[in-house]
């Protein structure tokens, strides 16, 4: 199924949460925000989103709820130091009393804190999790646009069939326009008749519009396809062909409204452009 690429997925587990975050974008762009400590986890999680995705930005925030396994350990070269100099000063300046372990350990500096231990296996966990959230909505999402895109594709088409349907009718009108216009112009001269008919011939043939309906209904029959034949999975990368299709509709119907002389052609081409520039809007955020 098209997966949108707008969507949210998140998770927690023993001491991590992960929050993914999605919108579209040209290509893949990755951004992780995540502590310091655990920078060497980056580039193995942004792996994890390429193999699940193909398109989008994506903002990730990694963060631990917890405190992990702290470590504090004492500097007892530099509690030495200050036993020795607290003791040589009490000597040279006659003080009186005993240097106990509560003087000592005022000074915050003996002790360290090492890194915290992490279980990494929860975080990767987490973070699985979270990619498949993540999905499940774009996918939820990519269902709806391809519903909708689906519906579009069937109005385009009928439309399409309504301006077949009047092609005879628009292209006789305006081969008897020609004509009479030519006969009022040449009125009391001597002309030619083989070449006149020549010359409506020639515009008939430039106000033809059959080569651009049928790559419409070729088009149309191309973007129901595609959007039809994606896996299950909604893994699939059809946003740009899609976009293409879309392109090369405008363009046709571009083709017709500058060929077909007749308003009934050019109020169904207005609304087929319309009706295109709906579905290009969504196209631009399915993956």
């Amino acid at each position: 199924m098209i997966q949108s690429m707008t969507g949210f997925g998140s998770a927690e587990k023993d001491g991590f949460r992960v929050e993914i975050r999605s919108v579209n974008h040209r290509f893949m762009d990755i951004s992780i925000r995540i502590s310091p400590l655990l920078t060497q986890h980056e580039i193995p999680l942004r792996n994890i989103l390429k193999e699940r995705f193909s398109r989008g930005r994506f903002d990730v925030f990694v963060s631990t709820t917890g405190e992990g396994n702290v470590k504090l350990r004492l500097n007892r070269g530099l509690a030495k130091e200050i036993y020795n100099a607290l003791n040589s000063l009490k000597s040279e300046l006659s003080i009186p009393g005993t240097i106990g372990i509560e003087t000592i350990a005022n000074y915050r500096e003996l002790l360290i804190t090492e890194e915290p231990e992490y279980n990494t296996d929860s975080l990767y966990d987490a973070f699985r999790d979270a990619a498949v959230h993540l999905e499940e909505m774009r996918v939820k999402e990519g269902e709806a646009i391809a519903k909708d895109l689906l519906d579009r594709a069937g109005r385009l088409e009928s439309m399409n069939n309504q301006i077949i349907a009047i092609c005879p009718d628009v292209l006789a009108s305006c081969k008897e326009r020609f004509s009479e216009k030519i006969k009022s112009l040449l009125s009391g001269v001597e002309y030619d008749e083989a070449r006149v008919l020549q010359e409506i011939a020639l515009m008939a043939e430039k106000i033809d519009i059959t080569e651009e309906v049928t790559r419409i209904e070729s088009h149309i029959t191309q973007f129901v396809g595609a959007i039809r034949s994606i896996a299950p999975t909604g893994g699939d990368t059809i946003g740009r062909k899609l976009d293409f299709l879309l392109q090369e509709l405008n363009r046709e119907a571009n083709t017709i409204a500058s060929k077909a002389d007749d308003y009934r052609v050019s109020n169904i081409v207005i609304e087929m452009k319309t009706e295109i520039e709906k579905m290009r809007e969504q196209v631009q955020n399915i993956q």
